[in-house]
């Protein structure tokens, strides 16, 4: 068993009894650069927690978790590794107004996770181990008629947190596009 798992595996299922009543799901894309010359596309699923915290301004702090995959493709690099894919799961808490702001709903976001890599290495860069922990902070708004539409910009980070004996890291900007239902 990893590091601390003792702590994350309660906190983890904690989080997730709050993600069963009726929530709202999204479904959404995304594109990205990395270092070097990472390029990324992926998807994600958002499952939205129904319980809300700090409620009694114009702003709450909610959350939902995110389940998602992409394809990570760059140059060969000393390793002669160009691609590899990622599948990942993450609570991520988002601080948003109850009411629209000229027609948008406007956030900010931090969520840390858990991902698998298909591969350990990729460009120049050995990632020691399959498994990784992310953390991204993001901005964005919903926007649309109903407001099913979102749009959204990401700071991601990845490393294997020490667990390997190399651990690199790798960081992606992301832009997201996605639909709640």
């Amino acid at each position: 068993m990893i590091p601390n798992a003792r702590v994350l595996v309660p906190l983890i299922v904690l989080t997730c009894t709050q993600a069963v009543n009726g929530a709202e799901t999204a479904f959404a894309v995304e594109l990205g650069t990395g270092d070097d010359s990472a390029e990324r596309v992926g998807f994600r699923f958002d499952w939205a927690w129904s319980a809300k915290w700090f409620t009694e301004g114009d702003w709450y702090l909610g959350g939902y978790w995110e389940f998602g995959g992409s394809y990570w493709d760059a140059a060969g690099g000393r390793t002669g590794n160009d691609s590899l894919g990622e599948l990942g799961v993450a609570p991520v808490l988002r601080l948003q107004p109850h009411q629209p702001i000229g027609g948008f709903v406007p956030y900010v976001e931090l969520g840390v996770g858990a991902h698998v890599l298909t591969d350990t290495e990729l460009e120049d860069k050995n990632f020691d181990i399959n498994f990784t922990f992310a953390e991204h902070l993001g901005a964005g708004f919903r926007f649309g008629d109903t407001g099913h539409w979102e749009l959204g910009y990401r700071y991601q980070h990845l490393s294997n947190a020490g667990l390997g004996d190399d651990n690199p890291g790798i960081n992606f900007h992301l832009l997201r596009l996605g639909y709640h239902f």
